[in-house]
């Protein structure tokens, strides 16, 4: 028989190394295609207009424009909203200019 006990085992001291998620780009702020906007386990938001889903259930932009987060129906969704590039107007000077 040992006189003395065996040395223990630490019980604690492990953890997981957190997955940063959560909403990455906010309501009203500009995106690219394929920036991710929101990271999550499960569907927390939905995606809407010109929002795709990854396999882990990542929203991203597929398309340029500004976020916007809805609620309907207890759902959250995220849309991202397309900035429409307005060309500007040709005047008779411009016009002449280029023939």
């Amino acid at each position: 028989m040992a006189h003395k006990k065996g040395g223990g085992v630490a019980k604690n001291g492990r953890d997981s190394e957190s997955k940063r998620l959560g909403v990455k780009v906010y309501s009203g702020q500009p995106v690219i295609p394929g920036n991710i906007i929101v990271r999550q386990r499960g569907t927390k938001f939905y995606p809407g207009k010109n929002v795709g889903m990854g396999r882990d259930y990542t929203l991203f932009a597929l398309s340029a424009g500004t976020v916007v987060f809805t609620e309907s129906k207890n759902r959250k969704i995220v849309h991202v909203m397309e900035v429409k590039e307005e060309k500007p107007k040709r005047t008779r000077a411009a016009k002449a200019k280029a023939e």
